[in-house]
């Protein structure tokens, strides 16, 4: 019998539910606490009494703070990752009593996964990348609501492109004879300008984090990349933390789902579409920036701009992703394959890139 007693959590937004596995008998303990700080302290108090212990809880919508107290206290902490933890086949009750046992279970069975918890400044940059996300989201839905609302008034543009300078003094041209249609249509608007200006203060804010250490670097080596410029670069820097703990391009790709799902037996192996497990926010990321390599390799004045000072190795490495990428691009385009089908292959290659890219960008220890 293991010497290290083991504590599964089911952690929700007011309770706690624990399961405590005797490290000597095996004996189940099942209680649940309120979900605060002194309450925690308390627990922390009255397990430290006896044998070492091992926690262990679900990663979720209530974040690392019970961990980061857990941490503090000199309790080591597994934060387990949802998706890995494996699922018994026929079980349809589900209490947190059962989970906090199960968690317990499975920690000391070692079959839990572990998710990489950021630092509480990590976490902080990361939020700012993620609303800003957010921003772009609402401002998104904003000009759809209008579009579609001057669509159902028979109004569109003929030429040019929507939200272009042009498109912008017809908007502000444009009258209705009913009230009603009026007002909507100057709400929408309003809504418009609101969310762009959200995005733009969000954009300074991201610009202002990225020209500050541990950022400064990686992002400067990162926009050498065609189609990847501050957002971008500060996003993936701050969602990956340390690139360092992947071992390899293949490992950080499987992170993010860039690999393909498998069902191989007797013989036969079948291979399906990518897993999509993993950071959603970093996968959408790349995606977005493999497009830009559908058109032929070239330097333009904005990408020429960025790469300023930047050390030749990071521009080399960025031209020769940028050579290979887009043969690649082609190559599958002759073949017949769906231009979506192309995009994933493409930014599963480019994580390849990346990777070697932060590995030199980033220091040793982060």
């Amino acid at each position: 019998m293991s010497s290290v007693a083991h504590v599964g959590l089911d952690v929700h937004k007011r309770t706690i539910a624990i399961a405590l596995l005797n490290a000597d008998t095996g004996e189940l303990t099942e209680w649940q606490i309120s979900h605060d700080p002194t309450s925690v302290r308390r627990l922390i108090r009255k397990l430290g009494e006896r044998a070492p212990v091992a926690w262990a809880y679900e990663a979720g919508p209530t974040g690392y703070a019970l961990q980061r107290q857990l941490e503090a206290a000199g309790i080591p902490c597994l934060v387990a990752a949802p998706s890995l933890i494996p699922l018994r086949q026929g079980n349809r009750i589900k209490t947190d009593h059962r989970d906090a046992r199960k968690l317990a279970e499975l920690l000391r069975a070692g079959l839990l996964t572990p998710v990489h918890p950021p630092a509480e400044d990590e976490e902080a940059v990361r939020d700012l990348c993620r609303c800003r996300e957010d921003a772009q989201q609402d401002l998104v839905r904003a000009r759809h609501r209008l579009g579609k609302f001057l669509l159902r008034r028979g109004l569109a543009v003929r030429d040019g492109w929507n939200w272009s300078q042009q498109h912008r003094y017809w908007l502000h041209g444009l009258t209705f004879d009913r009230h009603a249609d009026q007002v909507v249509f100057e709400d929408y608007v309003l809504a418009v300008e609101q969310q762009e200006a959200r995005v733009a203060a969000l954009d300074v804010q991201l610009a202002a984090v990225a020209g500050e250490e541990p950022y400064r670097t990686p992002v400067a080596h990162l926009r050498c990349f065609r189609g990847i410029d501050t957002v971008t670069a500060l996003s993936l820097v701050a969602e990956l933390h340390n690139v360092r703990r992947f071992t390899s391009a293949p490992q950080l790709m499987a992170y993010l789902g860039l690999v393909p799902s498998e069902h191989s037996s007797g013989g036969k192996r079948r291979q399906g579409g990518i897993t999509r497990a993993g950071n959603t926010h970093v996968r959408r990321l790349l995606i977005e920036t493999a497009w830009h390599y559908r058109h032929k390799p070239a330097i333009g004045a904005r990408l020429a701009k960025r790469r300023r000072g930047q050390p030749p190795a990071a521009i080399a490495l960025a031209d020769r992703a940028q050579q290979r990428l887009c043969l690649q691009y082609r190559r599958m385009a002759a073949k017949g394959k769906h231009h979506n089908t192309i995009v994933v292959a493409i930014a599963g290659m480019l994580v390849g890139y990346l990777w070697e890219t932060l590995r030199t960008a980033q220091p040793v220890e982060a």
